[in-house]
């Protein structure tokens, strides 16, 4: 290959140029990016570089110098906007770009409140982009009212930075309760006193009927009838596969760019990686949104545009941080019957082990990095413990390992 394009400078696509480089790859390489910033790190967006605690340079992933030293050609402010595949080119910032091997790592985009209830006032943000940040920034502060519209992970993390910066914050869920599609009842109750206990009103079965305000948005009328204040509102209600340069170019879609278990997509040619894309595993199809999937199956990919050709066979693991309290989620819980509680070593800690039957299949941990571990190591293992030894706080986890 003489020439490999990258269309995403998120995590997957600074992954997968870093590793085709450092697996001997001696082409040219071009890493094609929409944003000014080179490739950074998303968690602590809106986390500690919000809330001041972390200056700009520090979210990058790797240091500016690193693209232009390692001979990858970083293009900023870019957008691809097609895929010639007949003649292998891509059509972006005015130029065509020739490429023998091109890898979509395009990420996903925040859903967006319709603009007829009043999504598109000024002082409604998601949370995404380092633009998105900076833009709610001047918000963030004592005594401003937050309304946060949606109860997953994006929306309570979001809840818990603006109780964090002094604000008033209310949260609603449309749902019948918070994580309603991610976790289980034991888990959202925990999350749930966490923040009522810092005082966060959260307010479940609840949506959203509009906005209001004429110049910016002022506050909200709910589902309910409740009318209440706000001087910022957060839209933390999900995120869908950027999918249309692919889509557009005639691959094939399927709840994000199909791939096969190298990362092939239809075009043999043509490769996909992170958030975007879908890939088969153990009997069906999924796609993973999780910085550590962006970077594993980034690297699986460029090793298998190498000639590798060895399957990516993850095991899914995600975190979640709000306020002192870091969750750990080991696994995909889809399919589970039942919830082992294991209490933890203090009141704020403990664990939450989902089964299908017999068959362990994921655990939340919340602080308990032990309890995580140990479960990472026995689903990557293939192996389901007994339900009534986990429960018992006497038992010893490590021996769970060994037996």
């Amino acid at each position: 290959m003489e020439h490999v394009v990258v269309v995403g400078a998120g995590q997957a696509g600074a992954a997968l140029v870093a590793k085709l480089r450092a697996e001997g790859y001696a082409g040219r390489l071009t890493l094609i990016g929409e944003e000014h910033a080179p490739p950074y790190q998303r968690p602590p967006l809106s986390k500690k570089y919000l809330l001041g605690e972390m200056e700009l340079e520090r979210l990058y992933l790797r240091p500016e110098s690193f693209y232009a030293e390692n001979g990858i050609e970083l293009l900023r402010d870019t957008t691809a906007v097609s895929i010639d595949r007949a003649d292998r080119r891509v059509i972006a910032g005015g130029a065509a770009l020739p490429y023998d091997a091109l890898a979509l790592c395009t990420g996903a985009v925040p859903r967006r409140l319709p603009g007829a209830i009043g999504g598109e006032l000024p002082g409604v943000h998601v949370v995404r982009t380092l633009a998105d940040v900076d833009a709610m920034a001047p918000a963030i502060r004592p005594g401003a009212r937050a309304l946060v519209v949606g109860g997953g992970y994006i929306g309570l993390e979001a809840a818990a930075v603006c109780r964090t910066a002094g604000m008033e914050v209310t949260l609603v869920e449309a749902a019948p309760r918070i994580l309603g599609r991610v976790a289980a009842p034991e888990t959202a109750d925990r999350i749930r006193e966490l923040h009522a206990a810092r005082g966060v009103t959260i307010r479940e079965g609840t949506g959203l009927e509009r906005l209001t305000g004429d110049a910016r948005v002022t506050g909200a009328v709910l589902s309910d009838g409740t009318e209440i204040a706000a001087d910022l509102v957060i839209v933390g209600i999900g995120i869908t596969p950027a999918t249309a340069l692919a889509e557009a170019a005639g691959l094939e879609i399927e709840n994000g760019i199909r791939a096969d278990a190298l990362g092939r997509t239809s075009d043999p040619a043509i490769w996909t990686a992170g958030d975007c894309a879908s890939f088969p595993w153990r009997g069906g199809r999924i796609r993973l949104e999780s910085v550590q999937n962006a970077i594993d199956q980034a690297e699986a990919v460029a090793r298998n545009m190498l000639g590798a050709e060895a399957p990516y066979d993850p095991t899914p693991w995600f975190w979640s941080d709000q306020y002192d309290m870091k969750l750990q989620i080991a696994g995909l819980n889809a399919g589970y019957d039942r919830v082992v509680v294991r209490p933890g070593a203090t009141g704020a800690s403990a664990s939450h082990w989902y089964y299908a039957g017999e068959r362990l299949l994921a655990v939340d941990a919340l602080n308990a990095p032990r309890d995580y571990m140990v479960g990472k190591r026995l689903i990557e293992a293939g192996r389901s413990p007994d339900p009534a030894a986990l429960a018992d706080p006497a038992t010893d986890l490590k021996a769970l390992l060994a037996g």
